[in-house]
Parts: structure tokens; sequence; C-alpha cells
């Protein structure tokens, strides 16, 4: 039985909206400062990277406030408990038609594979990506002093292909719920389509 549950709240929304803009023109306005292709200008684009650097800074903050007050940092605790079946489901099970191994609810909206990724996304990606570009940041205005900042530069760079990729399986992943755009009205309204059993 499919239902719809009101699963995401109006500051979930602006905040996964806002941060998926700004990691967008932060990609947009980075590659250009590496010379990929040129379409602010260097100089305008470094400017813009580095606006939209700091004001996800802040978003992130008001993020991390807004979800230990509301008690939704425990939806990303990471699990192994029908982590398998979660991956076979991807694989296989979702091409098959097959029912969901894990029920969508307001108390568990992420699955076992979403956790995982979404904790190392919140711990490991984001926190280097935000280090490294406040480095070097520092170090360009000459408040900080370093040797050399290719180092502090690949990493940031490669955190960027990272966030590329997940990007693209998250836009993915939004065609797999109950109908293909099911998850992407979720997004907008707040309201989800979830499975639920008959009982």
């Amino acid at each position: 039985m499919i239902k719809k549950v009101y699963m995401y709240k109006k500051f979930e929304r602006f905040w996964h909206w806002a941060q998926a803009f700004l990691i967008f023109f932060l990609a947009l306005t980075g590659f250009e400062v590496h010379g990929s292709y040129s379409l602010f200008g260097f100089e305008e684009a470094v400017v813009m990277h580095m606006y939209a650097g700091f004001t996800l800074i802040v978003l992130i903050a008001f993020a991390i406030f807004w979800h230990f007050t509301t008690g939704e940092w425990r939806q990303y605790i990471p699990t192994t408990q029908k982590l398998s079946e979660q991956i076979s489901y991807y694989l296989k099970g979702i091409f098959r038609n097959e029912k969901h191994p894990v029920e969508k609810t307001i108390e568990m909206k992420l699955n076992p594979l979403q956790k995982i990724t979404y904790f190392g996304f919140k711990i490991v990606v984001i926190p280097v990506m935000i280090s490294t570009g406040v480095i070097y940041y520092y170090v360009a205005h000459g408040t900080l002093q370093l040797q050399s900042v290719k180092f502090i530069a690949l990493l940031h760079t490669f955190g960027s292909y990272i966030l590329i990729v997940f990007a693209i399986i998250h836009v993915y992943m939004t065609t797999t719920g109950v109908t293909i755009a099911s998850h992407l009205k979720a997004m907008i309204t707040g309201y989800d389509e979830v499975e639920v059993d008959d009982e």
C-alpha cells in the first residue's frame, strides 16, 4: 500500500536545495579557476568561489544546529543491519520490482547504504573540502604561510570529483522511488510516497 507521509520539514528542504545549488556553483567556479574553461573570467570566478564557499560554511553551521536541536542527527548513524539486502536490492531487486528491504519512516528516512554514504559525506568529504578551501584562501591572502599548497590544492580538487560523483549518483537515486518523480516531489512539497504494510 502506498501512503503519503510528511517526511521533510521546511528547513530540511531549504537546506537541501541551498546546499545543492552552492555545491554545483562551487564546482562551476572552481573548475574555471583551474582553467578547465572560461565563463565568468578567472578573477570573477575566484571571488564568486570564495563567497559561495563561505556561504556554504554558514549554511552548514545552521544545518548542524538544526540537526542537533531537532535530534535529526540520529538519522545518519551508520548501521550494517540489512546492509547486504539493501545492496542486493539496488543491484538486482530494483530491476525485478521487488519490495524495498527497508521501510522508510519519519524516524528512519535513510536506508543502511544511505546512512553510511551520508555519514562519510558529512564527516569526511565536506570537512576536507571546507578545511582545504579555507587553508587555500588564507594562504592566498598572505595570512597563513606554507611552503607549498600543492597537496592542499590536489586534495581540494580530488574532493570536488568525489562531490560530482556523489551528485550524479544522488540524482539517479531520486528516480528510484515509488514513481520516477516521487523523491523529487518530496523534496519540494515535504510529502513522500512510501510503501507500508497493508496491516
